[in-house]
């Protein structure tokens, strides 16, 4: 009777096998798929800044003021935060093709929609 290795559990898959799902390098990435994800990444995440950045502005008259209202200092201390956090995962790309893929689909739907909404909000800011 043969014994089961006591780290079996830790093992992802056998030795010598093949998995079929394993994730591709960049270098895999069609040149196309990368360039069209990255173009349409980049804008969906300018937009969320832009929408960021105008809902986070106090609604008292300036910056200045922020400190007169409690809910203004949240607001635009939480804004400044998710702004940053927004601004920094600009700048980490998407490492295989599954990545670039989940982004082309993601921007094909939610690009025209963020900048919808970027631009209503605009709108708004400057006919107040």
């Amino acid at each position: 009777m043969s014994q089961m290795p006591l780290d079996w559990a830790r093992q992802q898959s056998p030795p010598n096998a093949r998995v079929s799902g394993a994730r591709s390098s960049l270098a895999e990435v069609p040149n196309g798929l990368r360039i069209a994800s990255a173009i349409l990444r980049t804008l969906f995440i300018l937009a969320l800044l832009v929408i960021i950045a105008l809902v986070s502005k106090p609604q008292s008259e300036s910056i200045w003021t922020v400190y007169d209202t409690p809910a203004d200092l949240v607001r635009v201390v939480l804004g400044f935060a998710v702004f940053a956090w927004i601004a920094v995962q600009l700048f980490i790309l998407p490492k295989d093709a599954q990545a670039h893929r989940t982004w082309l689909y993601l921007g094909m739907v939610g690009v025209p929609f963020a900048l919808i909404c970027a631009a209503a909000l605009w709108w708004n800011y400057l006919n107040v």
